[in-house]
């Protein structure tokens, strides 16, 4: 039971450390405002924030691949602390992106450490659940992050937002000091064998799986606004009620994935999940023709694109678990460039063909998923056979 408090803590302060990603996309007229710049420009922000830890955060996880895992959290959220102070304190857009960069290092690196200690602190057996519950922390910061930040902004000022982010980091260093025991760091990869790693066919195809997974989720949460008010029957006072419906399947599926990957194995789990999750895309796209049908879509969405998250981050850190901080730190930057060619992807589509085309897009990118795990599972059942 203690072990269970300590990893449910870690996915609070992953739901801190991950607001400071997501809480920018609701306040960016706040933002563009202050620092005299267009919405747009404002925008790159979250560009910059994907791209800085989707290079950033793996190269620190490997730099600092002998320390200890406490330690490397600690360490984490002082730079969080550090990027929060910078944001309050220093004038200018320039700055603004400078420390756009350290915070997505910061929040980057902990949550890979808190996913990895969080498998280490489950009993065996559990590890996938665990995973998964570090990733509420996670999914919530998208979906209760950014409107709570959007209130604080509309009340005091944008700024007051990092004020939170920064003391509660700041107290979370000491949470973690505390609670966390002191864990050793990964024997130390050579150069060599870290790009053998990345060229192992097996990995690699758990890479490809989770970029088309996560790029068939991105391409339509993007524009679920546009397309639920375009491509569907709802209308504009039905939004926030069906993105909070989406929202509450996400958390579920977040946390009934990773126990679904513990009870049927990773293969099962997540074919089943993406297969749903295609299904579930493919019916947006066909019959969500009422309020009530469109609702229970987006649900069913929700709840099957995040079972999958802990299946596929488990599963990477099985096919290399003397690597698994760089497994995992790999399994994030992955997910960032998927969100990052989501964007233009999705808006490519909608400009040549309809907003009601993306969901088709979505559901093919998934698709693509799905046979490449049906392929990567039988070679790998074939070696498992042989061996």
């Amino acid at each position: 039971m203690r072990n269970t408090v300590k990893i449910y803590m870690l996915a609070l302060i992953s739901f801190v450390v991950s607001t400071s990603e997501y809480v920018i996309a609701g306040i960016l007229d706040n933002i563009a405002q202050w620092a005299d710049v267009s919405v747009s420009a404002a925008g790159q922000l979250i560009t910059v924030f994907a791209i800085a830890n989707a290079i950033g955060s793996p190269l620190f996880v490997m730099a600092a691949a002998k320390m200890d895992r406490r330690k490397l959290m600690m360490v984490s959220l002082w730079i969080v602390v550090l990027g929060s102070i910078m944001t309050i304190t220093l004038p200018g857009f320039g700055f603004l992106i400078v420390s756009r960069i350290i915070l997505a290092i910061g929040a980057g690196v902990f949550v890979i450490a808190a996913k990895t200690i969080a498998a280490n602190l489950a009993p065996p057996g559990k590890q996938a659940g665990a995973i998964g519950t570090v990733l509420i922390g996670f999914s919530a910061a998208l979906i209760v992050g950014v409107p709570i930040g959007r209130v604080i902004a509309a009340t005091f000022d944008w700024k007051v937002i990092f004020i939170g982010i920064g003391m509660l980091s700041l107290f979370a260093v000491f949470g973690v000091y505390r609670m966390i025991p002191p864990s050793e760091g990964e024997v130390p990869i050579p150069l060599r064998k870290q790009i053998a790693l990345i060229k192992n066919p097996m990995i690699l195809t758990g890479f490809g799986i989770t970029f088309f997974w996560q790029l068939g989720y991105a391409v339509l949460y993007a524009y679920i606004v546009p397309f639920l008010l375009n491509g569907t029957t709802l209308e504009a006072h039905h939004i926030s009620l069906a993105l909070f419906a989406f929202g509450i399947a996400t958390l579920i599926g977040s946390k009934f994935g990773g126990f679904l990957t513990d009870r049927m194995g990773i293969p099962r789990s997540l074919l089943g999940g993406m297969t749903v999750h295609v299904v579930a895309l493919v019916l947006l796209a066909t019959v969500a023709k009422s309020v009530v049908v469109t609702i229970l879509l987006l649900m069913l969405w929700g709840f099957s694109a995040w079972s999958s998250g802990p299946g596929l981050q488990f599963n990477l850190v099985e096919l290399a678990p003397e690597a698994s901080g760089i497994m995992l730190s790999l399994y994030g930057s992955v997910l960032q460039l998927s969100i990052a060619a989501a964007g233009g992807i999705g808006g490519l589509v909608t400009h040549s063909y309809s907003i009601h085309a993306v969901s088709w897009t979505a559901a093919l990118s998934v698709a693509i998923a799905v046979m490449l795990a049906v392929v990567s599972f039988g070679r790998q059942h074939k070696k498992e056979t042989y061996s």
